[in-house]
């Protein structure tokens, strides 16, 4: 990445901090109301004060273990759910309809769910940011599996291979990319949830402790837990991108295989063509390859005379 782009990116977001800072701080009141809006010093000086307390770090603790544990699960099981629906028609039949009826319905719905179901909150939290991120990851993966090139399959078949040497072999690998893409999207969607399931009936989290914030009038409080849900979610979402190009390290970049070649920078112009036409200029008895000495060469020197090529007869001439 350039050093322009790399100031672009750390440029974006201090501009937009300040100009909160002055919207917030001359009450600007022209139909959006920040004169009610924390300023950004006072956000900043409520994070310096959560960040030396126990109960802050606690809250961290409790959302990334439900984040961690959510999430796992939903990845094996989206991982495992679609593959089987892209590849075995039973268990399309089976499990098709039952996914897109119950996938429309916001995990967050599901809260009544997880309540009347599991014996605790702290596993009715996990439920709900396993469902959030289970669907995501279903769809990525079974439009992967089901976009892979057959004939990958064909061959390690025509090998001998068993219907497990194709899943491990070809199938998984070849749909790594589509499942990331997922997963990207699933720890995304998990965070929201998390978040809005502590809100609702957490006990500890950040979620949690930002709704209290909230019910107090401790606004400053709010802006904390907001800006520590977006710093982990994004330091979680580029860790799972972060082992997505990780893990298919092995499929070809952009600027491999493509018209750059692997050798060559992208940037490059593309190396001239070997000329492949042997035609030669017409001699002065019609078209064919010259049989005589070049134009600059002497008549009458010898290298001339020995370069001099007869031309040599199809077949032997008869006698």
């Amino acid at each position: 990445m350039s050093w322009g782009r790399r100031l672009v990116r750390v440029a974006s977001p201090l501009a937009a901090l300040g100009v909160w800072q002055l919207l917030t701080s001359l009450d600007v009141n022209l139909w959006l109301r920040f004169e009610q809006f924390p300023t950004v010093v006072e956000v900043a000086s409520a994070l310096a004060d959560r960040i030396g307390t126990e109960t802050y770090w606690q809250d961290l603790g409790h959302s990334l273990r439900r984040i961690a544990l959510g999430f796992l699960l939903a990845a094996v099981l989206g991982v495992a759910a679609g593959t089987a629906v892209a590849r075995s028609r039973w268990a399309a039949d089976v499990l098709g309809p039952l996914v897109e009826v119950v996938r429309p319905v916001p995990a967050i719905a599901l809260v009544p769910v997880a309540i009347l179901l599991l014996p605790t909150n702290e596993q009715g939290i996990v439920f709900i940011t396993c469902a959030a991120a289970f669907f995501p990851v279903l769809v990525s993966t079974r439009h992967a599996v089901r976009a892979l090139d057959p004939v990958w399959e064909e061959a390690v078949l025509t090998m001998g291979g068993g219907r497990f040497r194709v899943l491990f072999s070809v199938v998984l690998p070849g749909a790594l990319p589509g499942v990331f893409g997922g997963l990207s999207v699933g720890i995304g969607v998990a965070w929201i949830c998390v978040i809005s399931a502590e809100m609702i009936s957490g006990e500890y989290g950040v979620g949690y402790r930002t709704w209290q914030d909230y019910t107090v009038v401790d606004y400053p409080g709010v802006f904390v837990g907001m800006a520590t849900i977006g710093v982990l979610g994004r330091l979680t979402s580029t860790a799972v991108e972060a082992l997505g190009r990780r893990v298919t390290a092995w499929l070809p970049s952009a600027g491999e295989g493509g018209a750059a070649g692997p050798d060559r920078p992208s940037g490059s112009a593309p190396a001239p063509a070997p000329r492949t036409d042997t035609a030669a200029p017409e001699g002065p008895t019609g078209p064919g390859p010259l049989t005589g000495p070049a134009p600059d060469a002497p008549a009458d020197s010898a290298a001339a005379r020995s370069s001099a090529a007869l031309p040599v007869p199809d077949k032997e001439p008869v006698t």
